[in-house]
Formats: structure tokens, C-alpha cells, sequence
């Protein structure tokens, strides 16, 4: 089918099926409508095809059944389909493009472009709350978080109710949740393993705060009990500027001074090409774990208090 189903049918169903957002392109879907009215979610992963944690959270979000919920669950649970298949890191292989940084896309662009063009002008309307997941990718170790747009208040009750422990005020563009943002639609992303490993306590995280946001929701009765309240902050992404080896100095969680030096890229034979230094007063939230770097990949992120 070239567009997605009617959400709302006011008969409880399950529907499960294949969407085209453009002719080259095909995504799994997943429905759940319950007996009850109510709000409609939205539920993506694997906008990194490689962050397989993300995958299988969604890919069990679909066993629930139209008894348990009210409202609609919409899950496309693999939305970057040849990334997954080609075990990319972090981009669209027909392109080279990073979906998470081309939102809003464009109809007429490149393949990323497409995809999120599709995504905002299809799936982005028909919900009332968005979460998207995701799962540390094949190169990158972090400490499970949330991000939602600055500013963003209801999004911002969402992270709090997903509830893993930090929740990260961003004010970056080009994003799923800054696209959904900008329609009006509050959403996160959620942060949990890396290194595209995933087991069950990871699922089990993911799993878990999606029921907890959609009980925040009115769409689930049951849910499991709520963490304690985040931790809020901002974070500061350090790129690389050059091409070559990466050696960190600091391991997750480590305090990070304004100042210090946090790793270094050399060239093969061990020359040092350059030192990043962290402008930042903060901790380790996220970092690369692969030795080889290519120019403007993201090396280290330093999380700071607001």
C-alpha cells in the first residue's frame, strides 16, 4: 500500500502490513487499536538501522493486544530499512545522509530526505504523541537518556514518564523530534545500550517507558512503577575535524572539567592530528568507541546541568 491505514476505526484490531513511502522503498507497520477511544502514539526505531536494541522494543510493543490499551499504537519498527539489512552505521547507504540530521526532509531529495520528508508529512500528523527509540549505534557507548526539544513542555513530561535516568535539553535541528516539534507534535528520542548490541534487560528498559508514556496517556491501565524523577540537563557533541584514529581519554561517567582534554585522533603512525578539549563542566553521557574517525563524526558527548 502506498499510504498508511485509517488509525482510528473505533473497532478494536490488530493490522500489520507493508507501507511504501516512495516506489523503491518498503517499511513494516504495526497497528494495535483499542476498544476504547483515545490518543494515538507513534512509535519509531531504527531511523539507525544499526541500533538494534531500538528494533526489538518496538518489535514487542506489537504482542500487545487491542484489550490491554485504549487509543492507537502505531509502530514502524524499522524505518531505516536498508541500513538495518547492511548493518550501516548511523546513514542511509543509497545516499550516505544521517536521517536523524536531514528532518524535514524534502519530497523531491535524496533517500534520506524522502524518508523523513514521508515520516512528517504522513506519520507525524495522525499522532498525538511521539516517541522515537533508539539503541547506541555499532560505534558509539552511552549511558541510557532521553532528549527532548527545549522549551518542548509536554515533551518534556514525556521524557520524565519514560523515565530513564538523565533527560537532555536539546536545542538541535534536523531531528525527528525537532521536525515533530515544529507541527506540534511532542516527542522524544530514548537512549538505551550501544554498540549495536542488545539483550533483554535493554528491551525491558525501552519497553518499560513506552508503557509508562502511553499510561501517562490514558492509552494503558497497567504499567509498571515509575523510576525516580531524572535528572536534567543539556549536552555538548564534540566532532571531529579530521580523518584518522580516535583514542579517548575518559571512560562513561567520568567528571569532565572546563578545559581538559578529553581524547585525541592520530594519523596511523601516531602522530597526534588533534586534542579535544571539552568547553564544558560536566560528565561523559555518550562516546565514540571505534578506532577509526572519519571529519564531523561526533566523538564525545559532555552532559553539564542547565
Amino acid at each position: 500500500m502506498n499510504a498508511l491505514p485509517a488509525l482510528r476505526t473505533g473497532k478494536p484490531r490488530i493490522e500489520r502490513g507493508f507501507v511504501r513511502p516512495h516506489p523503491d522503498l518498503e517499511l513494516p507497520f504495526g497497528i494495535v487499536e483499542g476498544a476504547q477511544d483515545g490518543p494515538c502514539l507513534l512509535v519509531t526505531a531504527g531511523v539507525h538501522g544499526s541500533e538494534f536494541c531500538s528494533i526489538e522494543a518496538a518489535l514487542r510493543l506489537l504482542k500487545l493486544s487491542p484489550e490491554e490499551i485504549s487509543g492507537t499504537l502505531l509502530v514502524l519498527p524499522i524505518v531505516n530499512v536498508e541500513g538495518f539489512r547492511k548493518r550501516s552505521i548511523y546513514v542511509v547507504p543509497a545516499d550516505g545522509q544521517n536521517l536523524n540530521r536531514v528532518f524535514p526532509g524534502r519530497a523531491d531529495g535524496s533517500a534520506s530526505e524522502r524518508l523523513a520528508a514521508w515520516l512528517v508529512n504522513s506519520a507525524f500528523p495522525v499522532a498525538d504523541a511521539y516517541l522515537d527509540l533508539h539503541g547506541g549505534d555499532l560505534n558509539e557507548e552511552l549511558m541510557p537518556f532521553s532528549i527532548f526539544t527545549h522549551g518542548d513542555q509536554q515533551a518534556q513530561a514525556i521524557a520524565r514518564a519514560f523515565g530513564l535516568p538523565i533527560m537532555v535539553s536539546s536545542r538541535g535541528k534536523g531531528r525527528t523530534i525537532s521536525a515533530a516539534a515544529e507541527l506540534g507534535l511532542p516527542g522524544i528520542i530514548a537512549e538505551v545500550s550501544g554498540n549495536g548490541l542488545w539483550n533483554e534487560a535493554g528491551v525491558a528498559v525501552l519497553v518499560g517507558g513506552v508503557h509508562r508514556v502511553m499510561h501517562m496517556l490514558g492509552m494503558r491501565v497497567t504499567t509498571s512503577e515509575s523510576p525516580a524523577t531524572p535528572s536534567l540537563l543539556t549536552m555538548t557533541v564534540f566532532s571531529s575535524e579530521v580523518q584518522g584514529l580516535w583514542y579517548p581519554y575518559c571512560r562513561l561517567g567520568d567528571k569532565i572539567g572546563q578545559g581538559q582534554p578529553v581524547g585525541e585522533v592520530r594519523d596511523v603512525f601516531g602522530n597526534v592530528l588533534s586534542t579535544i578539549t571539552s568547553s564544558e563542566t560536566g560528565f561523559v553521557l555518550y562516546q565514540m568507541t571505534s578506532l577509526s574517525v572519519n571529519v564531523g563524526e561526533a566523538l564525545i558527548g559532555i552532559a553539564a546541568a542547565l
